[in-house]
């Protein structure tokens, strides 16, 4: 009987032996695969950043403007008018209350169990 269990005992000291070494060895391979993972995130950033002052070079006015005179006649390119943009008087003014009385009675037939939408939907 202690023969048995003493058998018993090795096998599942082993078998956690083995079970806690290959953890280990996950655990250190999802390690390095995480830090490799953040220094390309990190490189990535860098070229980021790079592109983004190019971009920021190359969208200068004093970089385009040779090249759109270059190609004006070709894109047949006109610098904008005042006149292209509207006027302030077209705006719309804004209401000068809301209409509180409205909505008021809005929310008191809805109060009382009456969907005044339901009603418009069912007439049509």
């Amino acid at each position: 009987m202690i023969k048995t269990l003493n058998a018993i005992m090795v096998c599942t000291s082993l078998a956690g032996l083995v079970s806690v070494y290959a953890l280990k060895y996950s655990v250190e391979d999802i390690a390095s695969e995480k830090t490799s993972i953040e220094r390309k995130i990190d490189r990535q950033q860098g070229e980021l950043s790079l592109l983004q002052a190019d971009w920021s070079y190359l969208n200068q006015p004093a970089h385009v403007a040779p090249i759109v005179s270059r190609h004006q006649q070709t894109l047949n390119l006109v610098a904008t008018k005042q006149e292209q943009f509207g006027l302030m008087g077209a705006l719309p003014m804004r209401p000068a209350a809301p209409d509180t009385a409205a909505l008021d009675n809005l929310l008191n037939s809805l109060d009382a169990g009456i969907d005044p939408i339901e009603q418009l939907i069912e007439a049509n």
